[in-house]
C-alpha cells in the first residue's frame, strides 16, 4: 500500500509559506512505524562559567550604591627597610653612584652618613609590583620618603666583598656594619641619617654597599618592578633592627604610619530577554514537551556566560550613560604580578621562582588563590606535575616538589591539586581563556568580590521581569521575561597575576 503522507523535511511545528495549514505535507514518518526513538535525548553539558559561580558562591558582598568605594589596608611593620643611595664622613644632600667604602671611616664609635629612599609609597604603604613597569615605583619617587626613621634606632647596613659593576647583575650580602641613628634630616624625597657605627665589617679588605653600583646606574635610577625580592632585592635593603636607649632617658620620638588606601568600583547592567507567542508555549513537543521552558533555561546561561565573559575580560568605564565593571584580566593587566609564559621553554623551575615572587609574603600572602588557565596551559601543569611520579618516582615515599595529588570539585567546578613548596595550587580550566594572549589568572578569592546591587528591598542580583506585548495588527499576546543583573566586581591589589604568552 502507498504511504499516504509526504515525507517532506519540515518542522514539528512549521506552516506553510503562506500561513496556510499544510495538511498532508507535514512530515508524520511511515505512519505505523515508532522509530525507536526512546525516552533520552543527549546533551551536552559544560562548564561555561567557572569564575562566576565561584565568585557568586564565595565572594558575594551586596552593595546598595552602584558606585562603591572599599578600603585596602597594608600594615608597614616589614615595610621599614630603605636603600642607601649616598654615603660619607658629612651630611650628604644628593644622591651619588660611589658604592666604595673606606673601612676606617666605619670603625666601631665614628659618625657617618647615609643617604637613605626607599621604592613604596607611604599614604598606603604601597609598593612595587611584580612586572608592572608602567605603574612602577623608583626609589626616591615623590610620596616615598621614608617616614620611620627615628633617632636611637639602628639600621643594618648590607656590605659586598665583591667589587660591583655597572648593569644589571646581582649581588650578594657577605657582611654588615650596624649603626645608631643620632639624628634624621629631610633631604626631599630622601633622609639623611648621622649615624654612630657600634659594629663593623669582620673582612674589610673589599667593601661596597649593596644597595648601589660603583657607576652611573644607582639604584635609584632602576626600574625595580621586574626584580624578585628574595634574590635581587632583599641583598639591597637596609632594615631597622631595634633601637638602643640610655638609662633614663625618658620617652624617645615615634612615627605614625598611614595604612589604608580607597578604591572604587562600578556595577554593570546585564540583560537577556525571551519572547514567545502563546501558541507555541501551549503546545505540547517530542522530548521536551514545554518549548517555552527549555528555551528559558537556555537563556538563563546564556545570561550567566555573559556574566563570566564580563567579569574576566570587562574594563571599568563611565560612558556617560552607562558603567562598566572592571574584569580579572583587565584589573591584572593593570595592577596584578604579571609573569611570561612560553609552553616550550618555561621549565618547571622556572615557575617555581615565579610562584616564589608570587607568594612571597613580604608583600602578598595569596594563599587562597585559584588558577585559572587557557587548556594548553592546564595541560601543561598537569605534564609538568605528573611527570616525576610517571617517570622518576623511586619509591612510594620519595616526595616529588610539584606532583598532581588529586582532583575535587567545588560548586560544580573541576579543581586540580598540584602540590608545591608553596603551596597547594587548586587549578580549573576556563574555555574563556582560550585564544586569549593571557594564559592563567591567579586570584586570590579573599580580595575580590561580586557586588551585585541590593537595597530599599530590591534586590538586582539576576532579577526577572515579566510581562505581555500584543503583537502589532494581530492582537496575539505574547509572553515577554526579562533576565536582569545589576552587580560590579571589586579587586584589591595586589593579590591577583598573570602569565601573558
Amino acid at each position: 500500500m502507498a504511504d499516504l503522507f509526504s515525507l517532506e523535511s519540515t518542522a514539528d511545528v512549521a506552516s506553510g509559506a503562506s500561513g496556510s495549514r499544510l495538511g498532508t505535507q507535514l512530515d508524520t514518518g511511515v505512519l505505523r512505524r515508532k522509530y525507536n526513538f526512546g525516552d533520552r535525548v543527549s546533551e551536552l553539558g559544560i562548564a561555561s562559567d567557572p569564575f562566576f559561580r565561584m565568585v557568586s558562591k564565595l565572594a558575594k558582598k551586596p552593595t546598595d550604591d552602584p558606585e562603591f568605594k572599599f578600603t585596602e589596608r597594608r600594615p608597614s611593620f616589614h615595610k621599614r627597610y630603605a636603600y642607601v643611595v649616598a654615603q660619607g664622613t658629612s651630611a650628604r644632600s644628593a644622591v651619588d653612584d660611589q658604592a666604595t667604602l673606606t673601612a676606617g671611616n666605619v670603625a666601631v664609635g665614628s659618625i657617618y652618613h647615609l643617604l637613605m629612599g626607599t621604592d613604596y609609597l607611604s599614604s598606603g604603604n604601597r609598593g612595587l609590583v611584580y612586572g608592572q613597569t608602567d605603574t612602577s615605583i623608583e626609589v626616591g619617587n615623590a610620596g616615598t620618603k621614608p617616614e620611620f626613621f627615628l633617632k636611637d634606632q639602628i639600621v643594618k647596613v648590607n656590605m659586598t666583598l665583591d667589587v660591583l659593576a655597572a648593569g644589571d647583575t646581582s649581588v650578594s650580602a657577605d657582611d654588615y656594619f650596624l649603626a645608631k641613628i643620632v639624628e634624621v634630616t629631610t633631604v626631599g624625597n630622601y633622609v639623611n641619617l648621622e649615624c654612630k657605627i657600634v659594629r663593623t665589617m669582620v673582612d674589610q679588605t673589599k667593601v661596597e654597599v649593596c644597595s648601589y653600583y660603583a657607576a652611573s646606574d644607582s639604584i635609584n635610577d632602576q626600574d625595580l618592578s621586574g626584580k624578585s625580592i628574595s634574590n635581587y632585592l632583599e641583598p639591597k635593603r637596609c632594615y631597622v633592627v631595634g633601637t638602643s636607649h640610655e638609662q633614663g632617658s625618658g620617652y624617645p620620638e615615634t612615627w605614625k604610619d598611614q595604612p589604608f588606601s580607597t578604591g572604587y568600583g562600578r556595577t554593570q547592567i546585564w540583560k537577556t530577554a525571551m519572547a514567545m507567542d502563546n501558541t507555541t508555549r501551549a503546545t505540547v513537543l517530542k522530548y521536551e514537551p514545554n518549548e517555552w521552558a527549555r528555551v528559558w533555561r537556555e537563556k538563563l546561561i546564556e545570561h550567566k556566560w555573559d556574566i563570566e565573559q564580563s567579569i574576566l575580560f570587562g574594563s571599568q568605564y563611565d560612558s556617560g550613560s552607562e558603567w562598566y565593571t572592571q574584569g580579572a584580566v583587565d584589573y591584572v593587566s593593570s595592577f596584578g604580578n604579571v609573569f611570561s609564559l612560553t609552553h616550550a621553554s618555561k621549565t618547571q623551575d622556572d615557575f617555581l621562582d615565579d610562584m616564589s615572587s608570587y607568594l612571597d609574603p613580604r608583600y602578598n600572602n595569596a594563599n587562597a588563590s585559584l588558577f585559572f588557565c587557557d587548556t594548553a596551559t592546564y595541560n601543561w601543569l598537569h605534564k609538568l606535575s605528573g611527570y616525576f611520579s610517571n617517570n622518576i618516582e623511586i619509591s612510594p615515599n620519595f616526595r616529588a616538589d610539584m606532583s598532581l595529588t588529586g582532583k575535587k570539585k567545588v560548586f560544580g567546578v573541576d579543581i586540580s591539586v598540584i602540590s608545591t613548596p608553596y603551596g597547594d595550587m587548586n587549578v580549573a580550566r576556563n574555555i574563556h581563556l582560550d585564544g586569549h594572549a593571557i594564559k592563567m589568572v591567579a586570584i586570590n578569592m579573599k580580595y575580590c568580590a561580586y557586588r551585585p546591587l541590593v537595597g530599599n528591598g530590591l534586590n538586582r542580583d539576576t532579577a526577572i521581569y515579566v510581562g505581555v506585548q500584543t503583537l502589532e495588527n494581530s492582537g496575539v499576546d505574547r509572553r515577554v521575561d526579562l533576565i536582569q543583573t545589576e552587580a560590579g566586581m571589586e579587586w584589591q591589589m595586589p593579590e591577583a597575576h598573570a602569565y601573558w604568552s
